[in-house]
């Protein structure tokens, strides 16, 4: 007999019976009406676990009494991106551009506010795209890079030349860089540095522990080498993963607060550097904390934190 779905601090959990289908995919669009594509969305989005282990590949063979578990905004919303579609296909096949904050400005550079869920650059719904366009700003080009899912500042540079300058001081580790994230478990030291070297190559991690609960930690990182996922990596090998990071940190949930997690609980809060095109002068920005960020301190027991 089928069980009907159950919604407990908002998770939907499901468990699978002898006439369900055996294939992840399609047993989620049968179980909620959805298209195979919508359901494949889901599971890619690293949104759907399974006896608590988080999944991600369409195909997965599943077995009678298997739980099925995925966050009820998750549903929502791909029921609601499905109901669209069907009453107005034209407008779906074309989705919106996002508006990026801006939060500096200068005459060569521009550092912005980066919302989760979007590139930095290389694709047509990167920030980079839509900054260009926003700003008519069509010489306009990334710095550097954030993660799709990592959140805050991010510096672009408005032409060629301002780009290589700001390259040139990137490799002088002049660049300030701090970032803010929740790891699980509870951080032992007020200030701890990493520097294990990353696919080779030196990296150095200072994290400075902001608040703790029973269960998680909100630390603060300062980096002085930017390798690709430094950060990620370097709490992952101290067995402090980031909390919601499904490519490094945890497989499975246990707790399951984890399963509510939307992305990777990373945002760099601030850059600082001196500006290459204006000897003397500073290129300074500093975002606050998202709500999805502030979110998930309060669903750990740390409350309101500034940002």
């Amino acid at each position: 007999m089928r069980r009907a779905p159950q919604r407990l601090s908002g998770i939907v959990s499901l468990t699978v019976g002898r006439p369900d289908p055996t294939v992840l995919q399609d047993f989620l669009s049968r179980r909620f009406s959805l298209s195979r594509r919508a359901a494949k969305a889901m599971i890619d989005g690293r949104s759907v676990w399974v006896n608590r282990s988080c999944v991600w590949i369409a195909g997965y063979r599943l077995r009678v009494g298997d739980r099925i578990e995925l966050p009820e905004r998750v549903v929502r919303g791909a029921k609601e991106q499905g109901k669209a579609s069907r009453t107005a296909p034209e407008r779906a096949a074309i989705p919106a551009k996002r508006h990026v904050r801006v939060l500096w400005r200068g005459d060569r550079y521009l550092i912005c506010d980066k919302p989760a869920g979007m590139l930095s650059c290389g694709s047509p719904d990167s920030v980079e795209d839509v900054l260009r366009g926003q700003e008519s700003l069509p010489g306009l080009v990334a710095v550097h890079r954030l993660d799709r899912d990592t959140t805050g500042c991010l510096m672009f540079a408005l032409d060629d030349a301002a780009l290589h300058a700001a390259v040139e001081v990137f490799k002088t580790h002049r660049v300030a860089k701090t970032y803010n994230a929740i790891a699980v478990g509870r951080f032992p030291h007020l200030h701890q540095t990493v520097d294990s070297p990353i696919d080779g190559q030196p990296a150095v991690s200072r994290i400075t522990r902001e608040a703790v609960s029973a269960d998680a930690s909100f630390l603060r990182i300062r980096i002085e080498t930017g390798r690709t996922n430094q950060i990620r990596r370097h709490l992952a090998s101290i067995r402090f993963p980031i909390v919601g990071d499904r490519t490094f940190g945890l497989k499975s949930a246990r707790d399951p607060r984890l399963m509510q997690v939307p992305r990777q609980m990373l945002h760099s809060s601030s850059i600082e550097m001196p500006n290459p095109l204006e000897p003397g002068s500073t290129i300074k920005a500093h975002s606050p904390l998202p709500a999805d960020f502030r979110a998930v301190l309060r669903l750990f027991g740390m409350g309101k934190r500034r940002p």
